[in-house]
């Protein structure tokens, strides 16, 4: 057994001991379930918790594998999932008012992948308000704290998921990323997060931010683990119409597979300039000559759209925001305002008291971009804007294999330093919004601390559907160094 403590563990050392029979599912719940009941008034990445029907998810576990019925690695480890991930007869909130008595009637196809695979499910995630934030900040419920500075945000949308990681509150969590919502947070929180190539993991059960960009994907410890994780939720779903029948091989095995040729890695002189903090560019680029040390190849590429992809995505983003949020209108489900006197006064009172005043913006915006007289001279230039973003990266891995960026321009900031400016709090995710336009898969890796022992990630960027590949790039670098080991002092 690790001389870790087991909150902090990985998947891989757990699933291991679990079936060595050296751990029961029930101790390893029950460990979860103590260190987040030590934390979790620190740190806020709950919005709620069901610590008996855990603890029964794993006593059924520990049944199957003393009848020789597990269902896999994961059988019998708490996960966690972010609030905008459908469990049924669970609380499904978005962090929001507007959904804050909601209890799911179905699983999302993620969370069924989950069970089937035996999985603890583990809790509700806090989040910024239907995933439109940078920061955690804007959740309903409570800001979450960065578990290495409890004063600093933990990244967003997804916070809650990365915090939880991070603290030692589960072992692994999803979450969802709509323009970094995933990688950002993890790379402010010192964890591993994945975002897969669009449709390859199923939206079925995910509350619709903006449907062409959102997609689920993991936090874990390491590399490995996202393998691991992502193993169990990939696939085709015919409920999902933009779900893809691609293939999906062996992405742990792939991660030790040998290469026919070196690896080539792209670095885009677009994403190392102005705004970048020292400390990050300097642990990236130790990033790169690791990278080099190990036989890679390394070349300049250029993105020359880059500049466009920060308002291409708050247009389109928030165009389908506006359209998608329409259907929260206080009288099929969600909040009801008390206060009406008519069916007109209904639908503007509830949604008034309902929305956080980020999710107003993005309404209001979207709402703009797509009206009359406007919608050909924002959004369809967007969306032109959208399809040259994606030939600049095309036309990149015509020579390289992968590339290489920093994951966020500067490390964790002071809870509401960025909030009375949502420009700079958008600014915050200028690095991985282009992948969700392009929609490729990305992945967001640890590579250092500041001076004031902030974490700092690294992103590597794929090919569409090429995870394998992309998971495999990012092990050389995850597995040769040991910032997985240091964890936050609680």
């Amino acid at each position: 057994m690790s001389a870790t403590p087991l909150h902090h563990q990985t998947l891989a050392e757990l699933s291991a001991a679990l079936a060595s029979g050296s751990l029961s599912s029930v101790a390893l719940t029950e460990a979860v379930i103590a260190r987040t009941r030590a934390v979790e008034d620190r740190v806020q990445a709950f919005n709620s918790y069901d610590a008996e029907d855990a603890l029964a998810q794993a006593r059924a576990s520990d049944a199957r594998r003393a009848a020789g019925q597990a269902r896999g690695p994961l059988d019998g480890i708490p996960i966690g999932l972010k609030d905008v991930i459908a469990v049924k007869d669970q609380p499904l909130t978005a962090s929001s008012k507007m959904l804050g008595n909601f209890v799911s009637p179905y699983d999302a196809t993620v969370t069924t992948k989950l069970r089937d695979a035996g999985v603890v499910l583990w809790g509700r995630l806090n989040m910024d308000e239907f995933a439109m934030g940078s920061s955690t900040e804007n959740s309903a419920t409570k800001p979450t704290a960065n578990p290495y500075d409890l004063s600093r945000i933990p990244g967003g949308s997804s916070g809650g998921s990365a915090a939880a990681l991070a603290a030692g509150e589960a072992p692994a969590t999803l979450g969802s990323d709509t323009g970094g919502s995933i990688r950002q947070p993890a790379a402010l929180c010192g964890v591993v997060g994945l975002k897969p190539t669009y449709g390859l993991v199923s939206r079925y059960g995910l509350i619709a931010y903006a449907s062409s960009l959102d997609q689920i994907g993991p936090f874990a410890r390491t590399v490995e683990d996202a393998a691991i994780l992502l193993q169990v939720i990939a696939g085709h779903d015919e409920r999902d119409s933009t779900s893809f029948k691609a293939e999906i091989p062996d992405y742990r095995a792939a991660l030790v597979a040998p290469r026919e040729c070196p690896l080539r890695i792209g670095i885009p002189k677009e994403y190392f300039g102005e705004g970048l903090d020292p400390e990050v560019a300097a642990a990236v680029q130790a990033a790169v000559e690791f990278y080099k040390s190990k036989g890679a190849e390394v070349r300049e590429v250029s993105l020359p759209h880059t500049q466009y992809a920060l308002a291409a995505y708050y247009i389109i983003a928030t165009a389908e925001a506006s359209s998608n949020l329409a259907r929260y209108d206080g009288v099929r489900y969600g909040h009801r305002s008390a206060e009406a006197e008519n069916l007109l006064d209904l639908y503007f009172k509830s949604r008034a008291e309902g929305f956080g005043s980020e999710v107003k913006r993005r309404i209001i915006l979207g709402t703009y971009v797509l009206s009359s007289g406007y919608y050909d001279a924002y959004y369809g230039r967007a969306q032109k804007v959208r399809t040259l973003i994606r030939e600049d990266f095309i036309r990149a891995y015509g020579e390289v294999d992968v590339i290489l960026t920093p994951t966020s321009p500067t490390p964790a900031w002071k809870r509401g330093e960025k909030t009375e400016n949502p420009l700079s709090m958008y600014l915050a995710d200028i690095y991985t919004i282009g992948v969700n336009l392009a929609g490729l898969p990305a992945i967001s890796v640890p590579c250092g601390f500041t001076t004031g022992g902030l974490p700092i990630g690294l992103q590597l960027i794929g090919k569409p559907f090429a995870e394998a590949e992309l998971l495999a790039a990012a092990h050389v670098y995850d597995s040769a160094h040991d910032w997985v080991k240091r964890t936050p002092v609680l």
